[in-house]
């Protein structure tokens, strides 16, 4: 792998990093580069869910308190958030490349819509509250997708939480974390034992994320959250569009 491309992939770790740390939506930044350094989509996709994992885990041990406070019900959610997300990886596995591809702008101009509408996303699912069968359901489909490509599962996990009745936002997001982690972790052996991560050009990818959330934390005091949002929906329309173009 030439330096310019780990050079290329772990600027665009950084960023994705840094916009994960600060408002989220780091994958438009760190799948196209992963596509740009000569990955077909499906195995992108795939290094993708690797590189960007310890997102969400690095936070669990964070909210131990808010965890053993969650109850029996937590254990429900992660049983049916897990086999979603179980499914969401097999489901990738066996459409193949071809559709996939096909897929991906869809796949992006969705994750765009879901992030620059979450205050919506989120105020809906506050009329739906305390549904729980309803919530367990959204959350089995959300885990799906989180599986399969996983751009703004975050996203659509706190609606879900909101849904079934979870009002704290500590514990939301705490709650958020663990099941992320847990679709993120079954995605990544799934991937892993099906040998389609591309480990050089992932470990490029990892190295930047991880620099660009310690700096992005740090940053997120002085950089407007929503200022930083705009960025990140405007570029994921221009990629959208660029992979409908292409």
């Amino acid at each position: 792998m030439d330096l310019s491309i780990v050079l290329m992939l772990f600027a665009a770790g950084l960023l994705g990093g840094g916009a994960n740390a600060i408002a989220g939506g780091g994958t438009f930044f760190t799948f196209p580069a992963l596509i740009a350094s000569g990955l077909d989509p499906l195995v992108a996709n795939a290094s993708n869910a690797v590189a960007i994992y310890p997102g969400h885990a690095a936070a669990v041990p964070a909210y131990r308190a808010e965890l053993r406070a969650s109850g029996r019900a937590l254990i429900g959610r992660c049983l049916v958030v897990g086999v979603g997300g179980l499914a969401g990886a097999l489901l990738l596995l066996g459409t193949g490349r071809a559709l996939f591809e096909g897929l991906v702008p869809w796949l992006l101009l969705f994750a765009t819509v879901l992030f620059a509408c979450a205050g919506r996303l989120q105020s809906l699912a506050r009329d739906l509250h305390d549904r729980p069968a309803r919530g367990l359901l959204v959350e089995f489909v959300f885990a799906v997708y989180g599986g399969y490509f996983g751009a703004g599962l975050g996203i659509l996990l706190m609606a879900a939480l909101t849904i079934v009745g979870v009002r704290d936002m500590q514990m939301a997001n705490a709650q958020k974390n663990l099941l992320a982690t847990l679709v993120t972790t079954l995605s990544v052996v799934t991937f892993s034992a099906a040998g389609i991560v591309a480990w050089p050009q992932t470990l490029a990818v990892l190295a930047g994320a991880l620099a660009g959330g310690y700096f992005g934390a740090r940053a997120a005091r002085h950089i407007p959250a929503h200022a930083l949002k705009t960025v990140v929906v405007l570029t994921g329309l221009g990629l959208s569009v660029f992979y409908f173009a292409a």
